[in-house]
């Protein structure tokens, strides 16, 4: 509600044109519209849905027909709520789609929430693009998080955020972050890791000492076993949350979880790290896998959220005994350097703003160290285009193909343009696997949309269907998508327009989401 407050004032000051927040998760996307449309929408106003826009799907597939092409969403509406990866793919990525949306970047309110969670690889791109619409569109960007990044202090010839003096909104950090401490977060980290088995029974314990408990894993597979153990021995008021749940069957657990939680009932949710950025819900003790310390960071502001606790809450710090990272390089990277911090917290407490482990002082710790390794990843390197490069070269100087040019031919390519722009979009992707929306019969909503989208074949009811139909989206892997196909599982809606539906109900569990898809190897499915 403040950035919303600043950005209306903002945009009326300078005549600006639009309000877009770029969100890393679709949950925090659910969550903001929703309360932005309270206050822009009010009912009776004459304007509801048409002030607030949400766009965070892939439905379409990227080669488009013309009926697909006509119902890619544009952002053209005053309010919009879209995702970091819509936003890159908008500014780098092929096909026709995105640059359709390009032009509303200009003259807009440019709000990024939690953009700590901006991919690595595409570091030096962000800052340029950035730059280039403040100094050249006309834009405002506000960057927004308790983890700030240090975009402001990588490599400043590949790009960096160029901050003002007086950049910071909120003066006095250090100060506001003591005011605001709720939690006291430990290191319960020990050798040889905690079992599944350990983790739920220490769960459990903690709902019995503080009524309430939100477990955040790194990975689905975790999620969903902890939940299976904790649920043997707790009835009622346990939960599950992940990215395999629509966004309607994300918000409907989390309203009975707020709920809850506002009765003082007894309440366990295990999440995985879709909940830690922004969500609004408020435990009285939170058990974090290890992870980056942002992440872990993000998993305190859910705990004590409101500080109505008479004492500070508590984040448990648990190293799991069994987990594979391989597939998520971010975390795991952030989960060592974690790891380092730890042992120079225990070494020097008094370092770190007084013992805060998630203080100004040890992010910005964390950041250094995190950059420092990962600084050759920035500039997005590809070896798929039949060369090893850089996105960041092929979209500027290009000097790789430039010299290879110069040797073959004896002269400088006589053009002014040297960029390989078709290589590099078809090269980029915001995510190393790229995703794909399928709509899920999720309650009776989803069906009567499958249904509609089935009959309906006048464009300008497709398109509405398919606005509403964002609630009702998963967005999987390719890998999830092969084994939905080969069950027979996914369907298109009609003929000519390749928008798939899960057409199976039995794929799409009450706890899970998507789950227990067959595959090769069995029937449990896990996307990582």
């Amino acid at each position: 509600m403040a950035s919303l407050r600043f950005a209306l004032n903002h945009a009326q000051t300078h005549e600006l044109e639009r309000i877009i927040y770029i969100i890393p998760f679709t949950s925090i996307i659910d969550q903001n519209a929703e309360e932005t449309r309270k206050i822009l929408e009010p009912q009776g106003c004459g304007d509801e849905g048409n002030i607030v826009l949400e766009h965070h799907s892939n439905l379409t597939p990227e080669e488009q027909t013309w009926k697909t092409k006509i119902l890619s969403e544009n952002w053209d509406a005053p309010v919009v709520y879209t995702t970091m990866v819509q936003f890159l793919e908008t500014l780098f990525g092929s096909g026709t789609r995105g640059a359709r949306r390009m032009h509303q970047l200009s003259k807009s309110v440019l709000i990024f929430d939690e953009i700590q969670t901006l991919p690595i690889n595409c570091v030096h791109l962000f800052n340029n693009a950035i730059h280039f619409l403040v100094d050249h569109c006309g834009s405002s960007v506000v960057l927004c998080t308790a983890t700030q990044p240090l975009l402001n202090e990588v490599d400043p010839k590949k790009g960096r955020i160029e901050l003002a003096p007086d950049s910071e909104m909120m003066p006095e950090v250090k100060e506001l972050f003591a005011d605001l401490r709720r939690v006291e977060v430990i290191d319960q980290q020990k050798s040889g890791g905690w079992s599944f088995d350990e983790v739920a029974d220490f769960a459990i314990e903690e709902i019995t000492q503080c009524g309430s408990c939100l477990v955040i894993v790194n990975t689905k597979k975790a999620a969903q076993k902890i939940f299976e153990l904790c649920k043997s021995q707790m009835d009622n008021n346990i939960f599950h949350l992940s990215t395999s749940m629509c966004p309607a069957h994300r918000k409907a657990i989390l309203s009975q979880v707020r709920q809850l939680l506002e009765a003082d009932e007894d309440v366990l949710c295990i999440s995985t790290q879709l909940i830690e950025a922004g969500v609004d819900v408020d435990f009285g003790a939170v058990i974090r896998f290890t992870a980056g310390l942002d992440s872990i960071a993000q998993a305190a502001g859910r705990c004590n959220r409101n500080g109505k606790r008479p004492t500070k809450g508590r984040v448990s710090i648990v190293n799991p005994a069994e987990e594979n990272l391989d597939m998520l390089p971010s975390i795991k990277e952030g989960k060592q350097i974690t790891e380092r911090l730890l042992r120079e917290f225990e070494d020097n407490p008094e370092r770190f703003d007084q013992g805060d482990l998630i203080g100004p002082t040890a992010m910005q710790w964390y950041f250094r160290y995190y950059f420092f390794e990962r600084q050759d990843e920035m500039t997005y390197p590809v070896k798929s285009i039949g060369w090893d490069d850089n996105l960041l070269g092929l979209l500027s100087s290009n000097e790789k193909l430039v010299q290879d040019y110069g040797r073959v031919n004896k002269t400088k390519p006589a053009i002014y343009f040297k960029q390989s722009f078709m290589t590099a979009a078809k090269a980029f992707k915001a995510i190393d696997a790229p995703t794909r929306g399928i709509i899920v019969p999720y309650d009776k909503r989803g069906n009567e949309i499958i249904t509609a989208l089935c009959a309906a074949y006048e464009p300008d009811k497709q398109f509405a269907l398919l606005r509403e139909a964002q609630q009702y989206t998963v967005n999987i892997f390719p890998n999830l998508l092969t084994a939905l196909d080969e069950a027979e599982a996914i369907h298109a809606v009609q003929d000519g327009i390749d928008i798939l539906y899960l057409m199976k109900p039995e794929y799409y569990s009450e706890h899970f989401g998507l789950a227990n898809i067959p595959t090769k190897k069995g029937t449990n499915f896990y996307d990582f």
